[in-house]
């Protein structure tokens, strides 16, 4: 059931540590709930003392006062999906497993908060062995990174394979769903899912930040969130690796030590996305008001623009099958999306490598009489010859664009705002107009019309 459709909010309970520096634990998980449209309620297990640096105290909630946090909300507000993270101690564990039976919660996410980063144990050997046994078979989806799945299965996971190993070994312990997250591996992550018939490898790009505190957080609680909503096991868990990409790509540099990842970011990322979209239809709109059709070249022209900090085309809006022209008139034929032109989001991609603010282009024909008005209204120029392109690179398809783009910036102190190449074997002159946004490319457009 999707409790959408029915006007109503997803309630999820997250029984957890309370993280003093906001980071992670129950303060993470209230922030991912709330940012994914639930209602989120907490049962504190734990109180702890830390920053960015690392933990100096940890208070446990005695384990009656636990059951009666939980008691609390379920028998008032309810509950459409639960998470576990910080429990403890065995009595912890216990007195959870016991009320998820007793009031039939479901579905339960577990995140097995049992080693920490440095390596050390965080729960003793009884309590380990009362989470495989009582809680793990309550669990519809557990979400164990690669120590601890080490610490569930009593011995060293090593590369792909053992994964998948680890994940049939921790399936038959009773969780319907595992989710074994692969970040601790050298290289791209990947993460594998195991529902007891078939694996899934969910595929991701290693983001090169030290501020990753409050990953395993997020991504449980997300997961909580999009199963209270009444969606499939798989499609909640590839929402929440998105959120959680999403969260780590612009993760908070706060304090002096390894920092939080940014939940927020993901509603954030959402309103650039549509603001991104409106700018680049009103865009459309000065271009066709202007009749500027004849600056359009044979292959015909695109304009594109980039969400802060784009990493590859899908990050780039542009306008499908092109913007087309009838003499100088300019139609398209149909609205901006992101990814919908590979060649107009490397040119950006390339330029925002080098001035990240930089994030519009559009290519319009190359003529000399262009070059001159170009030339006149001041506007910076830099120029490529395709015949300096590599073999290999005109080998590559796609890449002669990036090359072009990268051999000009190389050489300039600041970013033109043209670039321009006569053409080569099969390959039409064009010009590429870049600028910070739509609105400033399409201004340098009709300056030269």
């Amino acid at each position: 059931m999707d409790r959408r459709q029915e006007g109503m909010i997803p309630r999820i309970l997250t029984v957890a540590g309370s993280d003093s520096g906001g980071g992670a634990g129950i303060q993470a998980d209230l922030k991912t709930i709330a940012v994914l449209g639930g209602f989120g309620m907490s049962a504190v297990t734990a109180v702890t003392a830390q920053n960015t640096r690392g933990v100096m105290g940890i208070h446990e909630v005695p384990a009656d006062f636990v059951r009666q946090q939980m008691e609390a909300v379920i028998t008032d507000i309810g509950v459409d999906a639960m998470k576990t993270g910080m429990l403890g101690n065995a009595k912890i564990i216990r007195a959870v497993s016991q009320m998820i039976r007793k009031h039939r919660l479901a579905p339960v996410v577990v995140d097995p908060v049992m080693v920490a980063k440095s390596g050390t144990r965080l729960l003793s050997p009884e309590a380990e062995q009362v989470l495989r046994q009582e809680l793990l078979p309550l669990a519809q989806v557990i979400v164990p990174n690669l120590p601890e799945s080490e610490a569930l299965i009593g011995k060293k996971i090593k590369g792909w394979k053992g994964m998948r190993e680890a994940a049939t070994l921790i399936h038959r312990m009773g969780a319907k769903h595992v989710l074994i997250k692969g970040g601790h591996l050298c290289g791209d992550p990947v993460d594998v899912f195991f529902n007891g018939r078939k694996f899934y490898d969910l595929k991701g790009n290693r983001l090169l930040t030290p501020h990753t505190h409050g990953t395993g957080c997020t991504i449980s609680a997300a997961i909580a969130v999009e199963l209270a909503k009444g969606r499939p096991v798989l499609e909640a868990v590839a929402t929440a690796k998105a959120f959680v990409t999403a969260a780590i790509q612009f993760s908070l540099p706060l304090g002096h030590g390894q920092g939080p990842v940014n939940p927020v970011a993901w509603a954030t990322r959402e309103i650039e996305r549509f603001q991104i979209i409106q700018k680049l239809k009103q865009a459309f709109q000065i271009l066709r008001e202007k009749k500027v059709g004849h600056l359009f070249p044979e292959v015909q022209s695109n304009l594109g623009f980039a969400l802060p900090y784009s990493r590859s085309p899908e990050d780039v809006a542009a306008f499908p099958g092109r913007l087309v022209r009838w003499g100088n008139e300019v139609g398209k034929v149909a609205d901006p999306e992101f990814g919908a032109s590979q060649h107009i989001a490397k040119i950006i991609l390339t330029a925002m490598s080098y001035d990240a603010e930089m994030r519009s282009a559009m290519n319009i024909r190359f003529t000399e009489e262009i070059l001159i008005r170009a030339k006149k209204a001041g506007l910076a120029i830099g120029h490529f010859d395709r015949k300096n392109e590599p073999a290999g690179v005109k080998r590559r398809e796609g890449s002669s664009l990036s090359w072009g783009v990268q051999r000009v910036l190389q050489k300039s102190k600041s970013i033109p705002d043209i670039i321009f190449d006569r053409g080569g074997m099969g390959k039409e002159p064009m010009i590429r107009v870049l600028g910070r946004d739509p609105e400033d490319v399409v201004a340098k457009v009709v300056r030269l019309g």
